[in-house]
């Protein structure tokens, strides 16, 4: 049975940092991407970062401040956010695309806010 599960949410001022984990089961994780996205209040689910073996892709608003990895003997990938700002507050869930289908954890909630 495939599991995602993310962590490390929580509230941060702006400008502060968080490190989100993604711990995952289930499937062999060094074979596929894994991919961070998020969701603001009453806006649509948008893709934040990618990594793929030693690749890692960004959308623009996380480039140079976001930092994606990945460790396979420990099937977790990780999401470090630095120089937040308040609209990146929101849920931010992993997700691998898996041919059963994507599969996603239920998210860690992380609040931007002095």
């Amino acid at each position: 049975q495939v599991q995602i599960v993310e962590s490390g949410g929580g509230l941060v001022q702006p400008g502060g940092s968080l490190r989100l984990s993604c711990a995952a089961s289930g499937f062999t994780f060094r074979n596929y991407p894994m991919r961070w996205y998020r969701q603001a209040p009453e806006q649509e689910r948008e893709w934040v970062a990618s990594t793929a073996g030693p690749y890692a892709n960004y959308a623009d608003f996380g480039k140079g401040r976001f930092t994606v990895s990945r460790d396979n003997a420990k099937n977790t990938a990780n999401l470090q956010m630095n120089s937040l700002k308040p609209g990146g507050r929101g849920v931010y869930y992993c997700n691998v695309d898996l041919p059963r289908g994507q599969c996603w954890g239920r998210g860690a909630q992380v609040a931007v806010d002095s």
